[in-house]
């Protein structure tokens, strides 16, 4: 390949068909090329190496090159949205079985999906319009909206969790959805807007916090800072004197198999300790992972956040002690409050 396709790949991972031939590549080298499996066509006239192609993950790598590719080929007016823009402003998304390119251009609400792109007609402002690698997109607080009137509630809370996190705020997200009085899914968007907190990291927090809503043991407290003897502990979750920690099996998974554990047995081996340093201070510690979040285990992790809800009020009380809540205020000032960073 010519050197200087090396550096587009390298650059942003797509190769166009104008950029091959004005540097020497023939329509014959690109046909034999693809018949060859050496590159991945990804829309017409756009494409990436197999090899850049088999270096990105499914779930958010290779559906990003996917998106940039429909952008860059869409026809003026149109602006990656939903599920797209998510994957090209970094945002979370929970996986679907078809994962389709979302683009969405002014006019009546509308929809249609054709050649694997579901195209939305729905009005939108040109400030929530952005340029991200070449192509535009809509931003973190419309596509959060937008996300839930598609999905439901779970996969907004999702996206407007991490729209937060980015800076958003819940006026910017109910601003976002103003003008969708009668739009399809709007409820849903109200909901997940209402839901939604800043205070969760991660997909797995913000699905955990809804578990636990739905659980009724009550209003949860995101990001609760307990000073313990080995140190300060930042909990997940806190709902009176019971602390929920959302544990992703990835710092338990040995780096070589996808995970971010270089001693996993240590890694288990140091959560025990947290988790015991925790309790000690007069709280009771319920852990939930991803397989807690569905189907029957779902209604057995609830019937596990009840139980241990239970256990705390009868050993604590139902109010969380002075002492704590003073401490985490005192943490909190001194070291910032991570609901609002």
């Amino acid at each position: 390949m010519h050197p200087q396709l090396l550096a587009i790949v390298a650059s942003r991972g797509l190769i166009t068909r104008n950029q091959a031939l004005d540097r020497g590549t023939s329509p014959g080298d690109i046909r034999a090329m693809l018949r060859r499996g050496e590159w991945v066509l990804l829309r017409r006239g756009i494409y990436t190496t197999a090899e850049r192609w088999r270096s990105l993950d499914e779930y958010v790598g290779q559906p990003r090159l996917r998106a940039i590719a429909a952008g860059m080929a869409a026809r003026r007016g149109w602006v990656l949205s939903h599920d797209s823009a998510c994957h090209v402003l970094g945002m979370p998304v929970l996986r679907r079985e078809a994962q389709l390119v979302h683009l969405t251009r002014p006019g009546w609400t509308n929809a249609w999906t054709e050649n694997g792109v579901k195209h939305h007609l729905a009005a939108f402002e040109q400030h929530q319009v952005l340029e991200i690698d070449g192509v535009r997109t809509l931003d973190a607080a419309r596509t959060a909206v937008d996300v839930a009137r598609e999905h439901g509630i779970r996969a907004g809370l999702v996206a407007c969790d991490a729209a937060l996190r980015r800076g958003h705020s819940h006026d910017d997200l109910r601003a976002a959805y103003a003008r969708m009085r009668n739009w399809p899914g709007v409820r849903a968007a109200r909901a997940a807007v209402d839901l939604a907190d800043r205070g969760a990291e991660t997909a797995l927090e913000s699905l955990t916090r809804e578990l636990v809503i739905e659980s009724g043991i009550g209003p949860p407290e995101t990001q609760f800072p307990v000073r313990t003897v080995r140190g300060v502990f930042w909990c997940d979750l806190r709902v009176g004197n019971h602390v929920i920690e959302a544990d992703g099996f990835g710092k338990y998974r040995p780096v070589e198999a996808g995970g971010l554990a270089t001693d996993p047995e240590r890694s288990l081996r140091d959560e025990k300790v947290r988790e015991r340093a925790i309790a000690d201070r007069g709280l009771v510690v319920t852990r939930v992972i991803w397989a807690d979040l569905w189907g029957a285990r779902r209604t057995e992790a609830i019937a596990r956040l009840t139980r241990d809800h239970r256990e705390s009020v009868t050993r604590f009380g139902s109010r969380l002690a002075a002492e704590l809540r003073e401490e985490a205020e005192g943490i909190r000032q001194r070291h910032g409050d991570r609901r609002s960073a």
